[in-house]
């Protein structure tokens, strides 16, 4: 891992903590979580842009395959791993850590360290990141209307469907291509068993916001 990656790894976990400190702040009468969120929605859409302007080709935005990763890969895996970091310490201090929630976070943290790491997979990687944070918005939208007081509105039933919808794509449609070129790939062992891991609990997790979808539009019905 190059220094400046270091560096800045340093340096994003200590700004998204700041930004969290400062949005506490502002937010003083909300919850922990609340201010959690706000920063968690700020990473998911830096982090899609940044991913966005990675690629290096749009006709085939998942190529080259296994190879060295450029500057901005780099630089866009650095930004989401120290939000990664500064997350799992947000969890663990406010005591909303489950297992599910915590091995995403190992697996993922583990899969872009790898990556920075060997300085390689920085096109699967970052693929992954647009994959995973792309429904992120909505997933966060949900709990802070929640906490605004629109718990059971038509508002807060439509991000539910569009964050299931969304998620649904990205994990259950696009996720799985991407794990099987990941695999396939020559890429380290490590990189394939995150890219595995990682889809295993996106499964999960879909099986979860499956049966909220239903519960919710099966209630609204009767109601």
């Amino acid at each position: 891992m190059e220094d400046y990656i270091r560096s800045l790894l340093v340096w994003v976990v200590i700004l998204w903590s700041a930004a969290f400190i400062l949005i506490r702040k502002i937010f003083s009468k909300r919850s922990f979580s609340f201010s959690n969120r706000i920063v968690s929605t700020i990473h998911a859409s830096l982090a899609v842009t940044l991913c966005s302007l990675s690629v290096e080709d749009w006709g085939c935005p998942i190529c080259p395959l296994a190879s060295k990763s450029s500057p901005s890969q780099m630089k866009t895996l650095t930004v989401t791993l120290g939000y990664l970091i500064y997350d799992l310490g947000c969890c663990l201090f406010d005591n909303h850590a489950n297992i599910d929630n915590t091995v995403h976070h190992l697996v993922s943290i583990l899969g872009i360290g790898a990556s920075l790491a060997y300085e390689n997979c920085g096109t699967e990687i970052v693929a992954a990141v647009w994959i995973t944070e792309i429904s992120s918005p909505f997933l966060h939208m949900r709990e802070l209307l929640k906490e605004l007081g629109y718990k059971d509105t038509d508002l807060n039933l439509a991000a539910d469907i569009l964050f299931a919808v969304i998620f649904t794509f990205g994990r259950m449609v696009a996720g799985p291509y991407l794990t099987y070129v990941t695999v396939s790939a020559d890429n380290p062992l490590l990189i394939k068993a995150m890219a595995l891991g990682l889809q295993l609990v996106s499964a999960f997790w879909f099986y979860k916001i499956a049966k909220m979808v239903r519960y919710k539009l099966t209630r609204r019905s009767i109601s």
